[in-house]
């Protein structure tokens, strides 16, 4: 773990010095602001087009396999890129081919990486895992923008892809010598469920405690493996569509700081590009904060990223109504901190839900998801702005985020639970517990040979040891 964090911080620079130049690259030789949006936009297409289709290819394909190769196959593009514009041989038409290739290949290299590093580290620890990654992405961040400026000053701006093609290739050569942990092994990508685990009853405990089995569950000959599928399970999992919602209002909405604050600092706080350089570098330095605490979340929930999310709306209202920079550099602290809480718990969950045959399908229907509200959202927080200022932008927005979690969380209260009637009308038994609800209990695979290789889906969930319901 600690030599594919070192891997990710080094693609992670590498990835920001690109991006930083590339707009410049555009400008340089288009002279056009549209045209450079259009470059992002090829760029972010094949995402939103084939999120699903990558997601299952992950699931079906060896996931070394797959995160190597399309490191290897990012390190060419980005060389590729180094050379033409050295050369320059470089023109409109080429960088728009390359920018596709790229979010075609960033497709399947996104989920694959993403679950490659949760493989790494015992089931408990994935929650650290991820919020380490974070801290990664934001120091990568800073340090990749850092190095743009001074590869660029020194050696042009080929220099930056041919640094970014080395971080890629540095990516795949570490990728090999990693060593999965023990679950990951018993579970490989692409050939079978997880394994399904049985139920023994502890003497000092009330409630069952699962014991793994050491015989995996062949796969249902009715469990699907295609895209489709996952789009089904991910709109069958209320938990999943209730973080997407919570996720697409906070980033069209909540997010955009690189629009809304540098209006606010720039327009009615009177500032300059040096007051909002320092926001914007207050508000990594929370980012990173937030990551490191959410490194010690070990079970979050929907709650969590809801309250989390709400509370950083809630933040952006009062930063919109900032009288001074200071004020505005003290609120964006706390704000930055719990939307990195927010954003580090929904990573989690949306990682760790799923079971493992079915988690590149289901960040395969994020990447489309997030693509699409990744669009939608700048233009229209522009209109916003157009009508109601920076600062409306800000307030609206964040009562808008607020408000709709308030009610859903309100809506999902007031929602009736379960009746023992419907609990014992499924294929589970149940049993009393001193002040609480009745727990499932799963009959001993030994007492269901027939079932055994056709258990549905809800039955190898609750064996995982998830809790299923919302």
């Amino acid at each position: 773990m600690r030599w594919w964090s070192a891997a990710n911080l080094v693609s992670n620079a590498g990835t920001w010095m690109q991006l930083t130049v590339q707009n410049l690259l555009v400008l340089q030789l288009t002279g056009s602001a549209a045209a450079t949006g259009l470059s992002l936009s090829a760029q972010a297409a094949p995402g939103l087009l084939l999120g699903l289709a990558g997601g299952a290819a992950v699931d079906a394909w060896p996931r070394k396999l797959t995160a190597a190769v399309s490191q290897a196959v990012l390190a060419l593009v980005a060389f590729t890129t180094a050379a033409l514009v050295a050369l320059d041989l470089m023109s409109v038409p080429a960088l728009m081919v390359l920018a596709v290739v790229t979010g075609l290949i960033a497709t399947v290299e996104g989920p694959a990486c993403a679950l490659l590093g949760n493989d790494l580290v015992p089931p408990e620890d994935v929650p650290s895992s991820i919020a380490l990654g974070s801290v990664v992405h934001s120091v990568g961040r800073l340090g990749g923008t850092a190095l743009a400026g001074v590869a660029v000053g020194l050696f042009g701006t080929a220099a930056a892809y041919a640094a970014n093609g080395l971080s890629f290739l540095f990516v795949a050569a570490v990728i090999p010598f990693l060593r999965p942990a023990a679950h990951a092994l018993r579970e490989p990508a692409g050939t079978s469920p997880p394994v399904v685990p049985r139920q023994r009853q502890r003497a000092d405990d009330a409630s069952p405690a699962p014991v793994a089995s050491t015989a995996p569950v062949r796969p249902d000959k009715g469990r699907g493996t295609g895209a489709r599928d996952g789009l089904t399970f991910f709109l069958s999992r209320p938990r999943l569509v209730a973080l997407a919602g919570i996720t697409a209002l906070s980033s069209m909405f909540g997010r955009n700081y690189g629009l809304t604050l540098a209006v606010l600092v720039t327009g009615p706080l009177h500032g300059g590009a040096t007051a909002f350089g320092t926001v914007s570098t207050v508000l990594a330095v929370g980012g990173i904060a937030g990551a490191v605490l959410a490194g010690r979340l070990r079970h979050p929930s929907i709650r969590l990223v809801g309250t989390m999310a709400a509370s950083g709306a809630l933040l952006q209202v009062a930063a919109g109504l900032s009288p001074t920079l200071f004020v505005l550099m003290v609120l964006v602290v706390p704000m930055a901190i719990v939307e990195s809480l927010s954003d580090t718990a929904g990573t989690t969950v949306l990682q760790t839900d799923p079971p493992a045959h079915m988690r590149g399908r289901v960040l395969g229907v994020w990447r489309s998801a997030s693509t699409a509200w990744g669009l939608i959202g700048p233009p229209l927080l522009g209109l916003l702005m157009e009508l109601a200022g920076a600062r409306g932008a800000l307030v609206t927005g964040g009562l808008l985020i607020a408000g709709t979690i308030g009610a859903g969380a309100l809506l999902h209260n007031r929602r009736p639970a379960r009746t023992p009637a419907s609990v014992s009308s499924s294929k589970t038994m149940s049993i009393p517990v001193a002040a609480g609800p009745s727990i499932p209990l799963i009959p001993s695979i030994r007492s269901l040979p027939a079932q055994r290789a056709h258990a549905p889906r809800e039955l190898a969930e609750v064996n995982d040891g998830r809790d299923t319901r919302s």
